[in-house]
C-alpha cells in the first residue's frame, strides 16, 4: 500500500508543478502584453522589471493553482488508467477511494497553504505590485531626442535637433526654447552644430553648442511689458546643462495604497468594515439632522408654538393652512418662493446623499467580497481536485492532450460562473456570501456525483456504457425516422 501511495504521489507532484508553472507563465505573458506600453521605452532597470514580474506572478496564484490542480489530477489518474495501473490495483482488492487517499491528504494540505497565502501573502504582493506598477506608469520615457521632432519631456525646455550623426552625440541645426522663467518663451538658442553628452550618473544632459545665437526678451520693469526689448548675443561656444533628475525612478510611499481592500488580510478587512459601517450610520444621522434643519421644521414649529399652544387634537397641517391668512400677498408670494427654493435645495441634497450612500455601499460590498475570496481559493482547490480525479479515471488518457481540453472546459465553466457571481454581488443583485460561493455550489454536486460513481465502480463511469447509450439513441432516432 505504501508503494502504491508513493507511486501515486510521484505521478501527481510532477504534473502539478509543471502545470502550475505553465499557468503562471501564460498569465504572466498576458500581464506583459497588457502593460507593454507602460514598460517599453522608459529605460527601466532589470531589477525593477524583475520585482514587478515577481509580485505580479504572486497575484496570479489564485487563478493558476486551481487550474494546475485540476489538470494535474486529470493527467495523473488518466495516465494510471491508460497504463491499466488502476485496473491492476482494483484487481488486487484496493478500492479507488484508497488509491485517491494520498492525493486527498495532499489536496487538503494545499488548500490550507492556499488559505494562508490568500490571507497573509497575497495582500502584501498586491501592495508591492500595484505601488510599483503605479510608479512605472508615472515614469517618464527614456531620453530619446529624435531628428526634426520637438522634444518636450525635459521640464522647462523644448528642444529640436535638425540632424544627428551616427555616433549619437554630434548634432546640427539645434533649437533650444527656454521656458524656465515666468512669462513663457523668453529665451531661444539657435546653433549650427554641437554635441550632446549625458553624465555617467545620467542625471545631467550637457549640450555643447558652436556658432550660435541667443535671443532673449528682457522684462525687468513695467515698461518692458509694452516696449519688449530684446537682447541678441552671438557665441562661438556655449554649454547648456539640463537636469534629468525627473527621469529617474521615484518610489511612491506604500502607505498611500494600504487602505485599499485588496491589500488587507481578514483582521484588517473586519476592522475596515466596522469603520465603514460606523461612518455610514454617522453620515445617515448627520444627513437626517441637516435635512430637518434645512426644511425649517424646527423653526416653523417654534413659530407656531410661540403663536399659540397646540391642543391635543390639533394637527400641524391645520396651523400651516392659516398662515396664508396672516400674511400679505407680497409676503405670501415671497414665502412660497423661498419654500420652492428650499425644496429644490433639499431635493439636490437628497440626490447627492443617495449617490454618496451608494458609493459607500459599493465599497462596503467590495470589502465583504474580498473576505469571501480568502476562503474560495482553498475550497476551489479541493473542489476541482474532486472533479479532476474522477474525470481522469473515466477518460483514461494521460499527457497534455485530452486532459488539457477537459480541464480548460471545466475551469472555464468555474471561472465564468465565479465572475458572474462576483459581478452580481458588486451590482447589488446577490449577497456576497451567496454570489462568491455560487460556482462552488453549482459544481459541488457534480464533483460529489463523479466521486461517488467512480469509487463505487458504477457502469456509468465506463466509456463503453456511454458508447452503448449513444448507439441506443442513434438506433431509436433511425427507427422513428423510418416510421415517419
Amino acid at each position: 500500500m505504501k508503494k502504491l501511495h508513493k507511486l501515486v504521489l510521484r505521478s501527481y507532484i510532477g504534473p502539478l508543478i509543471l502545470t502550475f508553472c505553465i499557468a503562471e507563465f501564460v498569465l504572466l505573458m498576458q500581464f506583459l502584453w497588457k502593460y507593454i506600453d507602460d514598460l517599453v521605452g522608459k529605460g527601466l532597470d532589470f531589477p525593477i522589471i524583475g520585482q514587478l514580474l515577481f509580485y505580479a506572478s504572486a497575484t496570479f496564484v489564485p487563478m493558476a493553482l486551481p487550474l494546475a490542480i485540476l489538470l494535474a489530477s486529470l493527467m495523473t489518474l488518466g495516465n494510471l488508467g491508460e497504463h491499466y495501473e488502476l485496473v491492476a490495483a482494483k484487481a488486487s482488492g484496493i478500492s479507488f477511494r484508497k488509491i485517491m487517499m494520498p492525493l486527498v491528504v495532499l489536496s487538503l494540505l494545499i488548500s490550507g497553504v492556499a488559505f494562508f497565502f490568500s490571507n497573509q501573502v497575497l495582500p502584501v504582493a498586491n501592495l508591492k505590485m500595484f505601488s510599483l506598477l503605479y510608479d512605472v506608469k508615472e515614469q517618464k520615457p527614456a531620453l530619446n531626442i529624435q531628428e526634426g521632432v520637438f522634444y518636450r519631456d525635459i521640464d522647462g525646455y523644448v528642444i529640436k535637433v535638425g540632424e544627428k550623426d551616427k555616433d549619437g552625440q554630434t548634432i546640427r541645426r539645434v533649437l533650444v526654447y527656454d521656458h524656465t522663467k515666468p512669462g513663457g518663451n523668453l529665451s531661444v538658442t539657435v546653433s549650427e552644430s554641437g554635441s550632446m553628452i549625458t553624465t555617467e550618473d545620467k542625471r545631467t544632459l550637457i549640450f555643447t553648442l558652436f556658432n550660435g545665437t541667443n535671443y532673449t526678451e528682457t522684462r525687468n520693469n513695467k515698461q518692458s511689458l509694452t516696449r519688449r526689448p530684446m537682447q541678441r548675443v552671438h557665441f562661438r561656444e556655449e554649454q547648456i546643462r539640463f537636469d534629468l533628475s525627473s527621469f529617474s525612478m521615484s518610489r511612491t510611499s506604500e502607505e498611500l495604497f494600504k487602505e485599499h481592500y485588496q491589500m488587507m488580510n481578514l483582521d484588517q478587512l473586519t476592522v475596515s468594515i466596522d469603520t465603514l459601517e460606523t461612518e455610514r450610520i454617522s453620515r445617515q444621522d448627520q444627513f437626517s439632522f441637516q435635512l430637518l434643519r434645512g426644511s425649517g421644521y424646527y423653526y416653523n414649529f417654534y413659530l407656531l408654538q410661540k403663536r399659540r399652544p397646540l391642543a391635543g387634537n390639533d394637527s400641524l397641517a391645520g396651523d400651516f393652512s392659516k398662515i396664508k391668512n396672516d400674511l400679505s400677498p407680497t409676503q405670501y408670494k415671497t414665502a412660497v418662493g423661498e419654500a420652492i427654493g428650499m425644496a429644490r435645495a433639499n431635493s439636490m441634497m437628497v440626490d447627492n446623499y443617495t449617490r454618496e450612500m451608494e458609493a459607500k455601499k459599493k465599497i462596503l460590498i467590495k470589502h465583504e467580497v474580498e473576505i469571501q475570496r480568502k476562503f474560495t481559493l482553498s475550497i476551489a482547490c479541493l473542489l476541482l481536485f474532486f472533479i479532476g480525479a474522477p474525470l481522469g479515471a473515466i477518460i483514461r488518457k494521460g499527457g497534455l492532450g485530452m486532459p488539457l481540453v477537459v480541464s480548460v472546459i471545466v475551469f472555464l465553466m468555474y471561472y465564468i460562473i465565479s465572475i458572474t457571481g462576483e459581478k452580481s454581488v458588486k451590482e447589488g443583485v446577490l449577497s456576497p456570501a451567496f454570489g462568491m460561493w455560487l460556482s462552488s455550489m453549482i459544481l459541488l454536486p457534480f464533483g460529489i456525483w463523479l466521486t461517488i460513481k467512480t469509487t463505487s465502480d458504477s457502469p456509468l463511469m465506463e466509456t463503453d456504457s456511454w458508447v452503448k447509450l449513444a448507439e441506443k439513441f442513434n438506433r431509436f432516432f433511425r427507427i422513428k425516422k423510418k416510421a415517419e
